[in-house]
């Protein structure tokens, strides 16, 4: 892998990637607490979003939201270039209180109008991974580059959703999004492998095969960093390791516990408040 760039500062973490000789077993399942501009340049490869499944080319831009599932699925072994730049949903709460530049990630389902084909936008994306002469030049061009993104994108999704609502852009949904959809639903409640198979009327080695091919991930695996995402909101919202713990579905707080650690490198008890 070769970094062309890579900067994080103020909770803006940016970079630009070109793999010469990616191998698409490389590329896993990703959940994140912050927002995502994901910007393709060069390669082979489907984007997968909580089952929905995105053909990229140059000037694909796709849009993720914090705890939304996704990964890269490589058609070709090679070339595989992108942006991308996470941030805090809070990043512009200070001039836009009402969150309107974010709600292409909260006034939208998972898995859905993460899309947009935006190939002007490459010089937008080159900018933010500029030379600058300090971090507060670096930080005020961030600021500024995103919200021209955002800005732009926002027009495009008021239109998505016009178009979804009135019934015209609506698609029957796939057994995977009706699946991942149900997780995502009942998340604080019992969900098995078995207890999926006889609700969806499937066997329980296609449960596993669905989950893969959607997500990248085994169904537990799935299940189990949806959990986490949605305990570590509850911490900083002020609840208790164990409150957490017992309202995102754990059994056993020592599993939780031991999962939260492997995952975040900390305990949970320091991510309270």
């Amino acid at each position: 892998m070769e970094f062309f760039y890579e900067c994080e500062a103020d909770g803006i973490y940016t970079r630009h990637v070109r793999d010469e000789h990616a191998e698409g077993n490389e590329y896993r399942m990703h959940i994140h607490e912050r927002c995502e501009l994901y910007y393709f340049i060069d390669g082979k490869a489907d984007y997968l979003v909580e089952g929905a499944e995105y053909h990229m080319k140059r000037g694909s831009l796709l849009v993720m939201g914090p705890g939304e599932v996704h990964r890269t699925k490589l058609l070709v072994d090679g070339v595989y270039e992108r942006f991308a730049v996470n941030f805090p949903i809070s990043l512009f709460d200070d001039i836009d209180p009402e969150r309107r530049l974010m709600r292409l990630y909260t006034d939208r389902p998972l898995g859905q109008m993460n899309h947009y084909e935006k190939p002007g936008y490459e010089e937008l994306f080159d900018e933010l991974c500029g030379e600058y002469e300090d971090n507060y030049d670096r930080k005020l061009a961030a600021y500024r580059l995103i919200m021209e993104i955002l800005s732009g994108l926002n027009s495009e999704f008021d239109d998505a959703v016009e178009v979804r609502n009135d019934g015209r852009g609506r698609k029957k949904s796939t057994l995977s999004e009706k699946i991942l959809k149900y997780v995502n639903n009942n998340i604080s409640d019992e969900l098995s492998i078995p207890l999926l198979a006889d609700k969806f009327y499937v066997s329980q080695s296609q449960i596993g095969r669905i989950f893969k091919q959607s997500t990248g991930a085994s169904p537990w695996e799935y299940i189990t960093a949806k959990r986490l995402v949605a305990a570590r909101k509850m911490l900083e919202n002020g609840k208790s390791a164990g409150e957490a713990a017992e309202k995102c579905g754990f059994g056993e707080y020592s599993s939780f516990y031991r999962a939260y650690v492997k995952r975040y490198g900390e305990s949970p008890k320091g991510k309270r408040g």
